[in-house]
């Protein structure tokens, strides 16, 4: 009678597995741009010869070869020793293709998704992928990893392998469309590698995966250099197809950026993203530049480039005050800064999803207003009745009239001047410190800092090297800092790690602001549970509108194209992509092997 009704049991399973559709890919809404048997994406050159050496650059230092972890300074470029379950492409706002999945199974709900892993996908030592490893990688990262994956991945109810090559993820009951698409991200880590390691340790020993590199070096400190996998096992796939050119990647560490840009102008290494808008236009001249050593290049692009800004911790008391923060605002001038150090290159941000339609402009629709008016009693007034916009000057350098009208909203709240320190109604001294671990920020903070002593706040600017600053970022232990948080084209899950009050108070989130706003958790889920594009861009206007009346940032500036510096001998696709910068369909000009 067991035997029966077990069989009894999987008849039926068969039967729902086989009524959810099969998929070769998945779209947040809508469907996917590109067919079950496309070739390649568009935006990549399916010819580009392989070889040749790539050398990039980075600031900092490291100390780990863990990159899940919440310890040590991981190296960069790990991701390339990792495959995930499925992969994005560059000019779609959120689609995701199978990688190391060969179809992805999910009911019209998604409740649940399935993915059928690919026979051939191998890790490095040529040990088959397959849904244990899944499994336990999902596991590993939510039990021992960093806090974040826990976070991130916390509507998942269970993850099973229900044979060698399938692996189900159930999701809690309730409205999350993108969690079928996340849990695609997944990095997949080998079981058998990891069976006699602790896990929960940093470690400097070259790590196994299943991705297009392996590590061939690393030396603390001082460079990681990445080699091409000749037998990766997925270098044909169509999502594979014209990326991963270089037989070698390497990444050379620096202290300083000054110092790095004149490595790469002395040919140290060979791309540069530059971010810093002097250096675009003072800091590449030179004979190198005349002789056509490298390029320089802009490349404009449609993401949203999200919110850079000082950021204040609301951890502080001092901070809780949304007057004062406000306040505070009126010291930055941006107009200055702009034409004096910038070149005149910057915009000024204003949105939390600045650069795309989800930005929230104007007054609030009615469809937005269906989600604000129930939380009215809980949001600034302003919300319903302003449209926001930060404050701006005449671009002297000493904005008197910002700094009068900071004056008198800080009188009207109660505060008071004495002896050139400004004072709290509860008499508590304004002071505070801008934590930063960039030389390039003391020129930007330091003028900032200066207009503040003129309202009575005294402000220190403190630089400090780059272990201590990520220490105290991950404790929460600064006043304010620079901050960036990034935005895709379709917000979703990571909006809680950064808004939302179940993070506020975990180490490593980075809801670094520490908001604990009921208003803004319920505008953070109607964001997550948006059925369609239209629902999202109407959450997603409203929760910028609650961020943006907050105070909680004094908006920074933005551009919507990267800038790039490179050796003559590199060469990129004709298209770039919408939604990224494809760095991985560049090539050697110089190689003259074909693709293989």
């Amino acid at each position: 009678m067991r035997t029966l009704l077990y069989s009894i049991a999987l008849c039926l399973f068969a039967v729902s597995a086989q009524a959810a559709p099969k998929y070769h890919a998945i779209a947040m809404y809508g469907t996917p741009k590109y067919p079950a048997e496309f070739p390649h994406f568009d935006y990549v050159n399916a010819d580009a010869p392989k070889g040749g050496t790539l050398r990039r650059h980075v600031i900092g230092t490291f100390d780990s070869l863990n990159p899940f972890i919440p310890r040590g300074t991981p190296a960069g470029g790990i991701a390339y020793l990792y495959d995930t379950l499925t992969t994005a492409s560059q000019d779609e706002p959120f689609t995701q293709y199978g990688l190391l999945a060969e179809f992805i199974e999910m009911p019209e709900d998604r409740s649940w998704v399935i993915y059928h892993l690919r026979k051939e996908a191998r890790f490095a030592d040529g040990e088959p992928v397959t849904a244990d490893d899944v499994v336990f990688s999902f596991n590993t990262l939510v039990e021992k990893g960093s806090p974040f994956y826990s976070f991130y991945y916390g509507d998942v109810e269970k993850v099973e392998a229900l044979d060698r090559q399938r692996v189900k993820f159930t999701f809690k009951p309730g409205d999350n469309r993108e969690l079928a698409l996340i849990v695609g991200q997944l990095q997949v880590l080998p079981a058998h590698y990891w069976k006699d390691r602790d896990f929960s340790r940093g470690s400097l020993e070259a790590p196994l995966g299943s991705g297009p590199y392996r590590i061939s070096s690393a030396e603390p400190g001082k460079r990681v250099v990445y080699e091409r996998r000749a037998d990766y096992w997925g270098k044909n796939l169509p999502v594979n197809r014209g990326q991963y050119n270089f037989d070698r990647i390497t990444l050379e560490y620096f202290l300083d950026d000054t110092v790095a840009l004149e490595a790469f102008k002395a040919g140290r290494y060979d791309m540069r993203l530059e971010n810093i808008a002097a250096n675009w236009a003072t800091g590449y001249q030179g004979p190198a530049l005349n002789r056509g050593d490298y390029v320089l290049e802009t490349f404009q692009h449609s993401l949203p480039t999200g919110m850079q800004g000082f950021v204040y911790n609301l951890r502080r008391p001092l901070f809780q005050d949304r007057t004062l923060r406000k306040a505070l605002a009126y010291a930055l001038d941006f107009e200055w800064t702009n034409q004096n150090i910038f070149h005149g290159q910057y915009r000024r941000t204003r949105s939390y999803f600045q650069n795309s339609e989800l930005a929230a402009t104007g007054l609030p629709s009615e469809d937005e207003l269906k989600l604000l008016t129930p939380l009215r009693d809980k949001l600034p007034p302003e919300v319903f009745t302003q449209a926001y916009a930060p404050p701006s000057s005449d671009g002297s350098g000493r904005p008197r009239q910002n700094l009068l009208t900071a004056q008198k909203l800080l009188q009207e709240a109660g505060y008071t001047v004495r002896d050139n320190q400004l004072y709290t109604p509860d008499n508590q001294p304004v002071r505070f410190e801008i934590l930063i671990d960039n030389p390039t920020w003391e020129r930007i903070a330091m003028p900032f800092a200066r207009n503040l002593r003129a309202i009575g706040v005294h402000t220190e600017v403190r630089r400090v090297d780059q272990p201590q600053y990520v220490e105290r970022m991950r404790n929460f232990d600064f006043d304010m800092v620079v901050n960036v948080f990034p935005q895709s084209n379709s917000p979703g899950n990571e909006q809680r790690d950064f808004w939302h009050s179940s993070a506020a108070g975990r180490p490593d989130s980075r809801n670094i602001i520490g908001l604990q706003d009921p208003a803004i958790d319920t505008l953070v889920d109607a964001v997550i549970s948006a059925r369609s594009r239209e629902a999202l861009i109407t959450s997603t206007r409203a929760l910028d509108r609650a961020l943006q009346w907050g105070y909680y940032v004094i908006p920074n500036w933005n551009l919507d194209y990267f800038r790039v510096a490179y050796s003559k001998h590199l060469a990129h696709p004709a298209r770039n992509a919408p939604y990224g910068l494809p760095l991985d369909a560049w090539w050697d000009k110089r190689s003259t092997r074909d693709a293989e």
